[in-house]
């Protein structure tokens, strides 16, 4: 093993020993399922804010986005201002009426448990079917993030790709298995903090070792012609439209996104969401412009090598390997394993926890304690690991394709669903599945066939809109209590 090996080791090994120190001292702080689920409800501002964003962009940012990027130019910023307005959106529409929403509805710990209980589902049919969906889009969301260590383990120490995978998944599962959502929230605003310097780094570095940012735009537009292209080198009107079409639409994915949404049940005070608002916007921003700068500045900076196909998602931690000394180096690709991290383990613990308290405890003991409520979530931790490490084992998976899939998924699914139940009272428990199910089906439909080429999360998204409306119409006016509740959540959000 070289010096250079152990310098990054040194830097991995502080960087997880603090994270799994976290996940043992959380440990003993998560006795009840509320505890584990939801941490209480007692999370600070910034810790909302860094630990939502964190848990939001994962590896793809430091990955995905700059491998776009350094293949298509900087055409690829269409999905970062699709993504900005989403979280703008999401954070000033939605989080503090879901936080009042789902307190008034029996204190509801998850995303199915808040739609159980806003249409007094005695059926507990929409716990259950929405627990099934989150189940099947997890697995593919945590499988990418998976995929994202494999290839960070493998490009940096050139270990073998299937070990990297399941180096990745016993690292999250750790603390997601011991610590719970208190352990997820607090390594998450640490792993946020550092993918916030890390993707600021590199392209500020890069830069400069080219001559400063003037010498290093003129570079990209002689060298990479289509760089600076906004509308890339597509000719054809059709495709071009539905493309820009495609990306912008990554932002109706937000509001149904299960691991960030959770974030906004659990502040300890829905008024500090208007800070929190501010800081995961000036987060979003300036990371994902810095994410579309290290595709187009390592274009140029690594000529005249070419980095092709799944390689080119590796431009961030080969500019990295260029820049920096080894121990540096290694901290900041412990940014990328902080990504990885930060996502994977928001989804096990939300899969866990839809697994747990919406289908265990409504389907199978109902009368289960706390106890067994919190080991049924870890024990479904590690089955979920499990099936997402096989999901990732082709080594040639393209990260930003398996996490478009799973964000479309859920911003059909449940997206329509929450902000019908957030903003219309007139909404029912039967418009509520109809939403869910045609949405999910949608976009598991149009995904194989692609039709025009349209992103699956924009047909899946109207269709799952039009059913909500459409049979909530059809079915009788939700009974007395539900627009009780429904209007005693509507006067918190006005104090």
């Amino acid at each position: 093993m070289t010096q250079d090996n152990i310098m990054i080791i040194i830097a991995f090994a502080l960087y997880l020993a603090l994270m799994m120190y976290i996940g043992v001292y959380y440990y003993r702080k998560s006795n009840s399922i509320g505890d584990y689920i939801l941490g209480g409800r007692q999370l600070g501002p910034w810790i909302t804010a860094l630990s939502a964003e964190a848990s939001d962009m994962s590896g793809w940012m430091l990955m995905g986005v700059p491998g776009l990027a350094y293949t298509t130019g900087i055409s690829g910023v269409w999905i970062a201002v699709g993504l900005t307005l989403g979280t703008w959106a999401n954070w000033r529409f939605v989080s503090r009426r879901l936080r009042n929403h789902t307190e008034v509805a029996s204190d509801s710990l998850t995303l199915p448990d808040y739609l159980k209980n806003r249409f007094h589902d005695t059926s507990h049919s929409v716990a259950v079917i929405s627990a099934l969906f989150i189940l099947i889009f997890f697995l593919i969301y945590t499988s990418s993030g998976f995929v994202a260590g494999g290839k960070l383990f493998y490009t940096i120490f050139g270990l073998d790709y299937t070990l990297s995978l399941f180096i990745t998944a016993g690292i999250v599962v750790f603390y997601t298995f011991l610590g719970g959502f208190l352990a997820v929230s607090w390594t998450d605003c640490i792993q946020g903090a550092l993918m916030f310097f890390a993707i600021l780094a590199v392209p500020v570095t890069a830069s400069m070792y080219l001559g400063g940012p003037i010498e290093t735009i003129q570079l990209i537009n002689q060298e990479f012609p289509q760089g600076l292209q906004l509308f890339g080198n597509e000719s054809d009107l059709f495709t071009l439209v539905i493309g820009i079409i495609s990306a912008l639409g990554w932002g109706l994915g937000y509001f149904g996104q299960p691991h960030i949404l959770v974030r906004f049940m659990a502040i300890s005070d829905a008024k500090d969401l208007k800070k929190s608002t501010n800081i995961a916007m000036v987060w979003v921003i300036i990371s994902l412009l810095a994410a579309i700068f290290v595709g187009l500045i390592g274009h140029v900076y690594l000529l005249p090598e070419k980095l092709v196909g799944p390689d080119a998602e590796t431009v961030f931690l080969v500019l990295t390997e260029r820049l920096f000394t080894p121990f540096i180096a290694g901290l900041i690709w412990s940014a990328v394993l902080a990504a990885i991290m930060s996502t994977a383990s928001a989804q096990l613990l939300v899969t866990a926890s839809a697994i747990a308290n919406d289908f265990y405890a409504n389907l199978i003991h109902k009368a289960a304690s706390d106890k067994e409520l919190v080991f049924v979530s870890r024990i479904t931790v590690l089955i979920v690991a499990l099936i997402s490490i096989y999901l990732a084992l082709d080594p040639d998976s393209l990260i930003l394709t398996m996490v478009a899939y799973a964000w479309a998924g859920f911003g059909a699914a449940f997206g329509p669903a929450i902000l019908f139940s957030l903003f219309w009272k007139r909404m029912t428990r039967q418009g509520c599945i109809a939403g869910i199910v045609i949405g999910g089906l949608t976009v598991l439909i149009w995904k194989q066939f692609e039709f025009f080429g349209l992103y699956e999360i924009i047909p899946g998204f109207i269709f799952s809109s039009i059913a909500i409306y459409i049979v909530s119409l059809l079915t009788p006016v939700p009974p007395r209590p539900v627009l009780k509740d429904y209007k005693e959540a509507e006067k918190l959000h006005i104090l």
